[in-house]
Parts: structure tokens; C-alpha cells; sequence
């Protein structure tokens, strides 16, 4: 069950000859494969192209109508390997996963693919995810591209430069026999506009075809000595006629006016931000027209020389916009500018930041300052600088930025792992601190506060082996942490296979939350909803004895605080050898709501029975020293003052957002805390019984209230 369905959206798909198409990035993306003539489409979802993997699906009765195959691929590496494709067969083939995080996975699989080379086009539609919203490690596609010597696109985010860009790149593919990489940023992605459809393209030569005609070219398979050939081919043909590709389809653009004293040379992607960033120093206007030169390399690797040369030769100076780092754009222009004597000052990192996103005001300000430094004139009369008054005045601002506390990403309200490590504190308490190796997905919110568990992540479903190097004798065991699909991704294999092949003394805790959730809820293989187009319902624990794993224990409500943490305390103290493994599983409270909640309020406005369950504190029980929520911390369960004068401190309090999972009762039962907690249950459409028990209970409840009063009226 993805984040959301484009079963409406996909029909545009449709689109012919001089229609106009109206979307957003993700949607474009798919029209221009269907426009190229794609033959097969892979991929893995991952922030911000989860949105693709999710349109693909939908579009499947296109997709079966042009005779295009599409894969959800078990992992970014499985993605890039089935470009293999199109090694030895004229098939154009796209494969799309979360920038560096996949490529890093994907790499064994490209580095082969670039050295072998390729007959029909391969592209990469890489979501680029840099910056400060970002949730990987600080590292760029660029270094990939030029490590394996792929060509990097990098268009302006506009609806026409993508779906350029994209036809653009089966081409370049197919005139270099190279792979070709398609970065897009999360605004890319998501940004709306239109473009001029063209007719859906079905493939020129068919995946059936290919297999009942195989074929095979000794030269493009990588082993000695075609490899060393292979490189050789990459420097003397396949680049040359990369760079004759650039420069003769005019892949890069040039805007403003033809020649100036200073100049700027951006990636294709800071198009946007950095016309935005001119027109607030007054030097470019909403319609795009710049008064400063720009070359806009809308393919940053590889570079073509000549065009850099001649857009710098008249220029006294030139700024490089080039988010990210290190700086390898900038360090290639300069290399270019040494070579051919030309003299002009080069400046980037300098006056940019040297990392973070490269927004609108940041780029203004760089701008600025090369400005300043270059060409002052242009800048015109500009406001005064700031009086001491004003700076003073802006002091409470910066006061207020030191007292309200951070907001760090957490739980969602009632997820379900949420009690899991609730769970482990209650352990923790009794036995001790723990090595805990953690993993990519959301359980890693455990790390932050009210829990503050796990040591480390080193990548997605790679948790168990990170734990590995603990596998000696010792009083306490390790513990690590992987998702459900950190575990069919790599986790399976690389952990559990790991640790039961090495006979590992660690505990293992496997999160089935039934679908990849935190890329957007897409079914993975152990997902229990039924799914016609995918093979679901294999259970995890099937699987991890299939491999050899004897102690496994399966918690199939992980709401159970209890249960969660007598388990847990029994994979701890086993002697049994070999690694412990929990299980446990609850339906994601974000998915669970999206399915549940269309389907209550049709039975609501229907007129049916339905009953929604909602919690609270008993404000007279609650003694306010808020344990619960430090053992749960829930967002909806927050505190409130009472008018009560003896009592000064805040009691807990759930408020409306409250989905009724229950775990804060459970947290507040198992770690023997208070019974100040309660349940309401709320009946829609309630039947005569339903009215009857409600005065029922309301006689006996009011009846013992005033017998409780007429007391209090004695004694008083």
C-alpha cells in the first residue's frame, strides 16, 4: 500500500502528438520513458523517487499496452544489474533509486556495466538528496559518475528540460555505448508545469525478441583481457564522442547576453535558485532575461572542454555554482583555463558555502560577494548597512532561538515501534546497557530522545553485521536492529545468513511493520495484504529458519509491552548458541490509518455500528511525575496545569491526535507505573443495547457519585 495512488494521474500517460501535459516532475519523468521507446524499467524506492517506483505501478495497464516491462527490484544492486539488458541487446532500459545511498549498493553492478559498455540505452534516474533536508551521509552522484566514467545529467528543473533530458540521454547512451546517469533534486521531483506530449514509443526491439535470439559479444564481457581493452575504449573513443555529443546537440545552454566582464557556470539542477537569487539583486527579471552571461551545464560530467573555454576566454572573472562537495566542477574548469592560458579569476567555494543547500538567499548572497569582489558596479545603489539599533533590536530573535528547545524527528503517534524500545529501557534497566547496532529505516528515531538507544548505522539492512565484530565471549550480548525491508533488501543475507553461518552470540530484532514504510509503504515480500501483481505473505520467520537460525520468537502485537520485554530479556540471558531472533511485527500506524479510516467513515456515514477507541488520564489518579512519557514519548501525549491550587505540577494529558493504540496504557502497566489511564470507547450510529448499557452505566456511575458526595457533605 503505497503513500498514495496516481490511478488518475497515470491516464495522462496517454497523452499523443501536440497534447499538452500537465504534472509534476515525477509524472514527466514517466512520459518521457514511454515517449523514448523504454523496454524495461526497474528500481528501488527511496526519498525523493519513491514517488516513480509508486507512478510505474499504477501504470501498469500503459505500461502492458506499449509491452514494457516494469520490476519493483528486491534492491538498488538488482536494479543495476538488470541493465545487463542492454549489453548485448539494442534495448533501452531505465532503472531509478535514492542518489548515493543506492548507488553505493548498485556500484559492483555499474562498474561492470561502465567497463563492458552497453549496445542499447541505459539511464539512471538518480533522486539526488543533498542538502540539509537530506537523510543520507553528505556525498554526491558526481563522485560515481567519475569514478566509473558514466555521463551525469543534471537539467534545469523545469517540466521541458526533464523530459529532455531524459530523451536526451537514451541517445547519449546509445552514441557513446556508455550507461548515463539522470540526477534530479527532491524539487525537481515534485515541481508542476506542462510540456508539449509526443506519441508513447513501443520498443523498437523487444525483451522477447532478445531471448529468442540471444546473443553474445566477447569484448563486452568484463574479464582479461577485454577489460584492459575496455578501459583503453572508454578514454579513446567512448569519451571523445561523449563531449562531440555535448557540443554538437547543445546539450548545456547559454542565457544572457553574449559577452560581459564577469560570467557564471552552474549545474543544470541551480538553474532555478539561481535565477531567483539574481532577480533579488536586481539583476535578472521573472521572465528568465539575465543581465550577467550564464552557461548552464545541464550534463556536468563530462565536461566539454571547448564550450568552457570559449565562454570563459573574454571574461575577467567567473563564478561556479556547484552544490556540494568537494568542488570537482570547479577543479575541472580550472584544470580546463591552466591548460589554455586563460586568465580569468575563478571563484566558487570561495564566496559559496562549502556544503548545505544552495537556496535562493545563499546564492544571492555568494553572488553578492563575486559581485562585490568583481564587478561592484553592477550592483548598483544598494541599501545601507544595518544601524546598531537595528542590530539590537533583532536580539530577541536570537534569544528566542536559544530557548525554545529542538524539535528532533521521532515516531509517528502510534506506531508500532514506538513500544518496542519502550520495551528495551524497561530491560535496560534491569540488565545494563547494551551494545546496540542500529540500522536505515525508522526505527533509527530510537536513537534520539526519550529512548536514546543504538550505537551506529552503517547502511540499509546491514545492522546485524555491524554487530559482527562483537561476536566474543562476554558478559552481555549485542543487539542489533533491522526493519522489514532492511531485510529483504540486504539483511537476510549479510545479517541473519552472517550470523548464523559465523554461530553469532547477538540478539537480533527484525521490525515487521508490513511494508517498506519508511520510502512510502510500498509492499515488500513479507507485506500480509494480498496483492495481485506481487507475491506477498512469505513470512519473515519461514525465512530466517530456512537459513538456519534455530532460536527465533515471533511477536505478532509488539503493543504488548510486556510480552516485548520478556522476550527480549530471554534472548539476553539464553545459553542456547548461535543468534537470537525477535520478530516483531504490527502493521504501520501511518498505513493502517490511510486504509482504515476511508473505510470507518463510509461505514459511519452508512449508518453502521462503529466504535473508535480513545484514551485518557485520569486527572485525579495521575500523580504528574510523567514517567509515562518518558518511556513512550508519544506526540500526543503531552501535559496540561490544573485549576486544582494543590497541585502546582502538570499531569499527562492525551490530546485529539491520539489514533487509540494504547501504548502509553502499556507502557504504564508493564513498568508498574500508575493505573491513571483509561479507555472511551466512542459508538457512531450506536444500537438500542448501545443506549441502553449508556444509561446503565450512567445511573450506577451517578448513583455512586452522589453517595460519594452526600459523604464529603458530613464529614465536612
Amino acid at each position: 500500500m503505497a503513500e498514495r495512488s496516481f490511478a488518475r494521474e497515470v491516464e495522462d500517460l496517454r497523452l499523443g502528438e501536440g497534447e499538452i501535459f500537465r504534472g509534476e516532475g515525477i509524472l514527466a519523468i514517466t512520459k518521457a520513458l514511454l515517449q523514448s521507446g523504454v523496454s524495461y524499467v526497474g528500481g528501488y524506492q527511496g526519498s525523493p523517487i519513491s514517488h516513480l517506483m509508486d507512478v510505474l505501478a499504477d501504470a501498469k495497464d500503459v505500461l502492458d499496452e506499449l509491452g514494457v516491462h516494469f520490476e519493483s527490484s528486491a534492491s538498488e544492486a538488482a536494479a543495476a544489474a538488470s541493465l545487463s539488458a542492454s549489453v548485448m541487446y539494442p534495448l533501452r532500459g531505465a532503472v531509478t533509486w535514492k542518489s548515493t545511498a543506492g548507488t553505493n549498493v548498485a556500484s559492483d553492478a555499474l562498474t561492470n556495466l561502465a567497463s563492458g559498455g552497453v549496445t542499447g540505452g541505459a539511464l539512471i534516474i538518480l533522486g539526488e538528496d543533498y542538502g540539509e533536508g537530506s537523510s543520507i551521509p553528505q556525498e554526491r552522484s558526481h563522485a560515481f559518475a567519475m569514478k566509473s566514467q558514466l555521463w551525469l545529467l543534471d537539467p534545469r528543473p523545469n517540466l521541458e528540460s526533464i523530459v529532455k533530458s531524459v530523451e536526451d540521454g537514451f541517445e547519449l547512451s546509445e552514441a557513446t555505448n556508455t550507461p548515463v546517469m539522470l540526477q534530479v533534486r527532491i524539487r525537481a521531483c515534485h515541481v508542476h508545469g506542462q510540456f508539449v506530449a509526443k506519441d508513447n514509443r513501443k520498443p523498437a526491439f523487444t525483451i522477447r525478441e532478445a531471448l529468442e535470439n540471444p546473443q553474445r559479444d566477447l569484448n563486452r564481457i568484463v574479464l582479461p583481457p577485454a577489460s584492459m581493452l575496455q578501459d583503453r575504449q572508454k578514454l579513446e573513443q567512448r569519451w571523445p564522442a561523449a563531449v562531440d555529443f555535448i557540443k554538437r546537440r547543445r546539450l548545456n545552454e547559454f542565457f544572457g547576453p553574449d559577452a560581459g566582464e564577469i560570467g557564471i557556470v552552474m549545474q543544470g539542477g541551480m538553474y532555478n535558485s539561481v535565477m531567483r537569487g539574481l532577480q533579488y539583486l536586481g539583476l535578472a527579471d521573472a521572465y528568465g532575461d539575465s543581465k550577467i552571461p550564464l552557461y548552464v551545464l545541464n550534463v556536468t560530467y563530462p565536461l566539454a572542454d571547448d564550450e568552457v573555454a570559449d565562454f570563459c576566454r573574454d571574461k575577467r572573472a567567473v563564478l561556479v555554482v556547484e552544490e556540494g562537495h568537494p568542488e570537482y566542477i570547479e577543479q575541472a574548469i580550472g584544470t580546463v583555463l591552466r591548460r589554455r592560458g586563460i586568465a580569468a579569476t575563478l571563484a566558487g567555494k570561495d564566496v559559496l558555502p562549502l556544503g548545505g543547500d544552495y537556496t535562493a538567499a545563499v546564492l544571492s548572497k555568494g553572488i553578492g560577494a563575486f559581485l562585490e569582489q568583481n564587478a561592484p558596479h553592477l550592483l548598483g545603489n544598494r541599501p545601507p548597512l544595518p544601524s546598531a539599533d537595528a542590530i539590537v533590536a533583532a536580539a530577541p530573535v536570537q534569544k528566542l532561538v536559544e530557548i525554545v528547545p529542538p524539535r528532533p524527528a521521532g515516531f509517528c503517534i502510534g506506531c508500532p515501534e514506538r513500544p518496542i524500545f519502550a520495551a528495551m529501557k524497561l530491560v535496560e534497566k534491569e540488565l545494563g546497557a547494551h551494545q546496540i547496532s542500529a540500522d536505515i529505516g525508522c526505527h533509527l528515531f530510537s536513537i534520539l530522545p526519550p529512548f536514546n538507544l543504538g550505537g551506529t548505522t552503517m547502511g540499509y539492512g546491514l545492522g546485524p553485521a555491524s554487530a559482527s565484530a562483537f561476536n566474543v565471549e562476554a558478559g552481555k550480548k549485542p543487539i542489533s536492529i533491522m526493519g522489514d525491508g532492511g531485510f529483504w533488501h540486504n539483511g537476510l543475507s549479510s545479517g541473519v545468513g552472517n550470523a548464523v553461518f559465523n554461530k553469532q552470540n547477538q540478539v537480533i530484532m527484525v521490525v515487521d511493520n508490513y511494508y517498506s514504510s519508511a520510502t512510502g509503504g510500498q509492499d515488500i515480500m513479507s507485506s500480509r495484504a494480498d496483492n495481485d501483481r506481487r507475491s506477498t505473505n512469505n513470512p519473515i520467520a519461514r525465512a530466517v529458519r530456512g537459513i538456519g537460525a534455530k532460536w527465533v520468537r515471533e511477536i505478532d502485537r509488539t503493543y504488548d509491552v510486556a510480552k516485548m520485554r520478556d522476550t527480549l530479556k530471554a534472548a539476553l540471558t539464553s545459553k542456547e548458541e548461535g543468534p537470537k531472533i525477535i520478530i516483531a511485527s504490527s502493521e504501520c500506524m501511518l498505513n493502517k490509518q490511510r486504509r482504515v479510516k476511508p473505510q470507518f467513515n463510509k461505514a459511519v456515514k452508512e449508518g453502521k455500528r462503529s466504535v473508535k477507541q480513545r484514551f485518557g488520564v485520569d486527572e485525579d489518579i495521575c500523580t504528574g511525575d510523567h514517567a509515562c512519557i518518558r518511556l513512550s514519548g508519544c506526540p500526543s501525549l503531552s501535559v496540561k496545569h490544573l485549576d486544582d491550587p494543590l497541585r502546582d505540577d502538570p499531569v499527562a494529558a492525551i490530546d485529539n491526535n491520539c489514533v487509540g493504540c494504547g501504548n502509553c496504557g502499556e507502557v504504564a502497566e508493564a513498568a508498574v507505573l500508575c493505573p491513571s489511564f483509561y479507555r472511551a470507547d466512542v459508538i457512531y450510529n450506536p444500537t438500542r443495547l448501545d443506549r441502553w448499557m449508556a444509561r446503565l452505566r450512567g445511573a450506577v456511575i451517578g448513583s455512586i457519585q452522589r453517595r460519594r458526595n452526600a459523604r464529603r457533605v458530613v464529614f465536612s
